[in-house]
C-alpha cells in the first residue's frame, strides 16, 4: 500500500467533541481500521487506534483475540513504535509487514500514559504520577472502548506490554479486573505477558556490570564502580526514596556507557554509536529514556532520517491520515513530561501484582530477548524468583523445552511452562523481541493468545 493510498480511504464518525463528551472516533470505510480518542479525565485524552485482523475466524468455540499493546519508555509510543517499527500491519516504510501479530489476533494499540505519542492533556498537572494512575486512565479507556461494542466483548484480552509497559500491564490487569468484577467493565481477560518488562527496577541493575563483565564488556574497574552505584540504589529503595533512586539509576546508566566504550542497552553486542542517529538513543540519562526506543528501531534501517523515520511519519502522513488530531498536538511533544511526572516510580518494583495475578488464576507470560542489557534475562529470572505464587517451586523445577522456528531445526528459544505461568527464553534477540526474531515472536504470540488457525 502506497503512502498516497494510505492517506485517502479515511472516513469519520464523530461522537461528541471534547469539550462536549468523552470521545471522538475515525475509521476506514471497510471497518478494518478505527481510531479515536477518549477522554479519560477532563481535559486529558488518550489516543487509541484498533485494527481488525483479515485473518480473523468466526468460532464461537475459539473466539479471536484482540492483543492490547503497550509500549515502554516512559512515554514511548505504541500507536508509532509497537505499530510501524515492531508488529503492526505496516513498517514506518509503510511497506506490509509479513509477521504483523495480525495474524493472529485484532490489535490495539494505545498511547499511553496520557502525553505520549498523539495523546495530550491540556495541563501538564494532568500528567500521571504513579502506574496506578496510568492504569486507571487505561481501564477508562477500556470501558469506552469495549462497552460500546458487542463484537469486541466476546473476544479475550491479551495485554501484551515491552519494557516500562510491563508495569503498566499488571497494574492495569488487576484494575481491569476490578472493574469488570463491578459489571462497569464488558470484557473478557485472557492474559498478560511480560515482554523484557521493567518490573523489578533494582534486580536489573544489580545484573548489569556482572552480565557486562562475564561478556568482556566492561573490566574488574567498571564492575566495582558500577557495584558502588547499584548500592547506593538499593539503600536508597530500601528508604522508599524513588526520585534518588531514579537519579542514581541515571548516574550507573552513564558510568556503565563509560566503562564500556558506549554498549547499547538494548543488546549488548552493539554499540550505541554504530550509527550515527543513534548516538544518543541508549544514553538514557534521566528525562532521556522516552525517546531511545524510536532512535534506535531508526537506527537499524538503511537510510535513516529520510523515509522509515517515524517521527516524520507520525507529525506527517499518519497524523493527516487519522484526520483528528488537534493542529497544536504534535506525536511525542509531551513525552518528556510523562518520563519527568513518573520519576517518583520509575524505580519502584511491580512483584507483587504479578504474584496477585497468579493467584487470580490469570494466565500470565514472561518472555526475554537473550541479548537485553536494560531488561537483562539475568535480572528477569532474579525477580520471578521472588514470586510468592505456590506454583513457583514447581515451575523452577520442571525442564525447558527447545524452540525453532518453521522447518528450520536451529535452536531460537526455549520455553516452560506450570499452571498459569509460562516463561520463553528468546536467543539472538535484544530488549526488541518481535523486531530480531520476528517468526519466533509470532508463533510465540500464537501460543500466548491460543489464536484460531484462520481458514483463509
Amino acid at each position: 500500500m502506497g503512502r498516497s493510498q494510505l492517506v485517502v480511504f479515511v472516513v469519520l464518525f464523530l461522537l461528541p467533541l471534547f469539550n462536549g463528551g468523552l470521545a471522538m472516533a475515525a475509521g476506514t470505510p471497510d471497518g478494518s481500521e478505527e481510531w479515536g480518542y477518549v477522554e479519560v479525565r477532563p481535559k486529558a485524552h488518550m489516543f487509541w487506534w484498533y485494527y481488525k485482523s483479515p485473518y480473523r475466524t468466526h468460532d464461537p468455540n475459539h473466539p479471536w483475540p484482540i492483543i492490547l499493546w503497550l509500549q515502554g519508555g516512559p512515554g514511548a509510543s505504541g500507536v508509532g513504535t509497537g505499530n510501524f517499527e515492531e508488529v503492526g500491519p505496516l513498517d514506518s516504510f509503510l511497506k506490509p509487514r509479513n509477521s504483523t501479530w495480525l495474524r493472529k489476533a485484532d490489535l490495539l494499540f494505545v498511547d499511553n500514559p496520557v502525553g505520549t505519542g498523539y495523546s495530550f492533556v491540556e495541563d501538564k498537572e494532568l500528567l500521571v504520577k504513579t502506574d496506578e494512575e496510568a492504569a486507571t486512565d487505561l481501564t477508562t479507556l477500556l470501558i469506552e472502548i469495549f462497552n460500546r461494542n458487542e463484537t469486541l466483548q466476546k473476544s479475550p484480552l491479551y495485554i501484551v506490554a515491552e519494557s516500562y509497559g510491563g508495569k503498566y500491564a499488571v497494574t492495569l490487569g488487576l484494575s481491569a479486573l476490578k472493574a469488570i468484577e463491578a459489571k462497569k467493565l464488558n470484557l473478557i481477560l485472557g492474559g498478560i505477558a511480560l515482554g523484557d518488562s521493567w518490573i523489578s527496577p533494582e534486580d536489573f541493575v544489580v545484573s548489569w556490570a556482572p552480565l557486562l563483565k562475564d561478556v568482556s564488556r566492561i573490566d574488574n574497574s567498571g564492575l566495582m564502580e558500577s557495584n558502588s552505584l547499584v548500592e547506593k540504589i538499593k539503600q536508597q529503595i530500601g528508604d522508599g526514596k524513588w526520585k534518588d533512586a531514579t537519579q542514581t539509576w541515571s548516574d550507573l546508566e552513564e558510568v556503565i556507557s563509560a566503562s564500556s566504550n558506549s554498549v547499547d542497552f538494548y543488546n549488548f553486542l552493539l554499540d550505541t554509536g554504530m550509527d550515527p542517529v543513534s548516538m544518543a538513543s541508549t544514553t538514557l540519562v534521566r528525562g532521556a529514556a522516552r525517546k531511545s526506543y524510536s532512535r534506535y528501531l531508526d537506527s537499524l534501517k538503511t537510510s535513516p532520517g529520510s523515509d522509515g523515520d517515524l517521527d516524520t511519519l507520525m507529525n506527517g502522513a499518519i497524523k493527516k491520515k487519522l484526520g483528528i488530531i488537534p493542529k497544536n498536538v504534535e506525536w511525542g511533544g509531551q513525552s518528556n513530561l510523562v518520563f519527568e511526572y513518573l520519576a517518583g516510580d520509575f524505580m519502584r518494583p511491580r512483584i507483587n501484582e504479578v504474584d496477585e495475578l497468579l493467584n487470580k488464576g490469570v494466565n500470565v507470560t514472561v518472555y526475554n530477548g537473550q541479548l537485553d542489557l536494560i531488561c537483562a534475562t539475568k535480572g528477569t529470572e532474579a525477580w520471578v524468583e521472588k514470586l510468592k505464587w505456590e506454583g513457583l517451586k514447581t515451575f523452577l523445577s520442571i525442564d525447558r523445552t527447545p524452540l525453532y522456528c518453521g522447518d528450520d531445526k536451529v535452536t531460537k528459544g526455549f520455553t516452560k511452562s506450570y499452571r498459569n505461568l509460562h516463561f520463553y527464553w528468546i536467543l539472538e534477540a535484544g530488549h526488541f523481541v518481535p523486531v530480531d526474531q520476528p517468526c519466533l515472536a509470532l508463533a510465540m504470540v500464537g501460543g500466548i493468545t491460543r489464536s484460531p488457525v484462520s481458514t483463509k
